[in-house]
């Protein structure tokens, strides 16, 4: 089945203070992938964690990014792509003094169904709330759900 989705037609979601919007599905996809646009907010990116059952493609569709992928640390911009494999400690960062862009594809789909548990609703795109110590409560506490281990901080 084709899938035609304008611009507008995403579902868009704020996860840990980014904007997500969910491109394609797993449901979309029948069960082959998900796409997510993530517009990552300055400084930021989430914790390290490690996927226990998905592999995940970032292309920079816009912005100056640091990747952590096991124990090598790269710095791409605009075009460049990484693919991370499952069981793989990784995160990411926008080292760029502006928003930039990801299109993250996750293999097999899945994740972004724990996006979506964690998010806030969108009421304003220029808006984000802000993460809380309940929000961060809330991944820790779903993520092992969705084959996620977010290690402790090192310290």
């Amino acid at each position: 089945m084709v899938i035609a989705q304008r611009a507008e037609e995403a579902k868009a979601i704020w996860v840990l203070g980014d904007l997500y919007r969910i491109r394609l599905s797993g449901e979309q996809t029948a069960g082959a992938y998900a796409l997510i646009e993530c517009n990552v907010s300055a400084g930021n990116g989430p914790p390290p964690h490690i996927h226990l059952h998905d592999d995940e493609t970032f292309w920079i569709v816009e912005g100056d990014f640091s990747f952590l992928a096991g124990d090598k640390t790269v710095r791409l911009q605009t075009g460049s792509c990484v693919h991370v494999p499952r069981n793989t400690l990784h995160t990411f960062k926008n080292e760029g003094s502006t928003s930039g862009r990801l299109l993250v594809l996750i293999s097999p789909p899945g994740l972004e169904k724990f996006f979506e548990r964690i998010s806030e609703p969108v009421t304003d795109i220029s808006s984000p709330p802000p993460v809380t110590p309940e929000t961060l409560q809330k991944v820790l506490a779903l993520a092992p759900e969705y084959g996620m281990e977010i290690p402790p901080p090192p310290q």
